[in-house]
Order: structure tokens, then sequence, then C-alpha cells
């Protein structure tokens, strides 16, 4: 039994509030259980150094947690004066995930950053994050068309992330916190709309897993990846 009374295949209460900030060209509120990710997408009419006259656009990400996300209250990294290695690598999958759905050439040169603020953590914060990135960012891509400032559509694939895990010796989809704290394997898969992987991130947790459990994990985060798709296709139709 898992703590949450789940199926082993269920995932949590997914929804997905788009708009919900004035300024952002982009912007959602994603909730997955007690997870909640406010995405923003913002566009600026400039790319990196290393892409100027190249005809190619950019996304990048940021990621932070307010002090109270979690049970107890953390410090900002800002009066630390330097982000944690975990921030850092967060925001890089964030920002390779949403690349790897969209045509850079069709974007034109310009820069769109998805910001991802964790409002309350229960477990898989980059997962929803990602998923949700991908709403903000395909609301902007809306805007810029709307406005005719391109003309075709960059977004290739929907992307969404979804953590899968082997809980009590049981494969199990879309952990929330007091499961990923005691999997004996946790993974994280980024996955297109289309099925392709983009990246996948898996590691045992005290104990080995088999090729036969990642095949499980594998099939559950394809599962779950669908729903969220769908869920990310409802929000921004």
């Amino acid at each position: 039994m898992r703590p949450s009374g789940r199926a082993l295949d269920q995932m949590r209460n997914i929804s997905i509030e788009v708009d919900v900030t004035r300024h952002a060209e982009g912007s959602c509120m994603i909730r997955c259980g007690d997870t909640h990710v406010l995405c923003t997408a913002s566009l600026e009419e400039r790319v990196p150094p290393f892409l100027r006259n190249s005809g190619l656009g950019w996304v990048t990400a940021e990621y932070g947690m307010l002090p109270r996300a979690t049970t107890t209250r953390m410090r900002r990294e800002a009066s630390a004066g330097k982000q944690s290695g975990r921030t850092q690598e967060i925001q890089r999958l964030i920002g390779r995930s949403l690349r790897a759905g969209i045509d850079r050439n069709a974007l034109g040169e310009r820069q769109i950053t998805v910001d991802c603020d964790v409002i309350q953590a229960d477990g898989g914060t980059r997962c929803a994050s990602i998923t949700g990135g991908w709403v903000a960012l395909r609301l902007a891509v809306n805007a810029l068309m709307k406005a005719g400032d391109i003309v075709t559509d960059p977004m290739v694939d929907p992307v969404a992330a979804v953590s899968c895990g082997i809980y009590a010796g049981q494969p199990v989809l879309d952990l929330d916190y007091p499961e990923d704290s005691e999997a004996g394997t946790d993974a994280n898969f980024v996955m297109t709309g289309g099925g392709a992987m983009i990246e996948v991130q898996a590691s045992a947790e005290g104990s080995t897993f088999s090729q036969d459990e990642f095949s499980a994990m594998l099939a559950l985060a394809q599962k779950g990846v669908g729903e969220l798709v769908d869920a990310q296709k409802a929000a921004t139709a």
C-alpha cells in the first residue's frame, strides 16, 4: 500500500491554471498533488552572445524554492550569495528539456526565460517545473504568433516529466515526498508527447535495480507523461 493510498500506476491529482500573472508573456500554476509550482515565461528580443547573428533562438530556465516550500524554513539562496549545486542542476535540466521541444530556427533570434518558483514541495518539483514550464512557454509563443512576430509555430512537441521509483519492492508512478524519501530506486523521465525520451535520471538509493524493474518504471512513466500531456493540451487549448 502506498502512503497516499494510490494505485501503483496512479498519478497525483494534476491541475494547471494559466494566465496567473499579469506581466509575463506566459504563466501557469501547476499543482501535482501537494507540489505547487509557479511557472512564468519572459520574452526578450536578444540572445546570449554566443548566438548573436546566428538566427537561432534560445530557451533557458531558472528554478528556486520559497523558504517555506518545505516543512522547515530554508534560507534564501540570495542571502547565501550563491545557488546550491542542486538548484543549478535542476534549472539546467529544465532548460535542456524545454529546448528539446522547440525549433530554434523558427523561434528566431530571441530568448525566452522560463522561471519556475516552487511555492510548496511534496516531491517531484523538477518534474512539475518541466511540465508547467512547457505550458508557460507555449503561451509565450502563442503571444508571439498572435502579434505576427513569428509565422511558423516553433513548438515541435509537448514536453513533460514524471518521477517513478521502486517503493517497498514495487514500481510506482509519481512519487510524493514520503515515497521519494524511502524509495529504493528513484527515477525521473523527461519525454515528448510523441513518446521520445529527452532525459532519464535513475539512481539506486541503497539497493540496485534490475533491467525488468527499469522497464516497469519506463512503462509507468510513459503512462504518466501521456496524462500530463493531455493536461497541458487542455490548459492551452
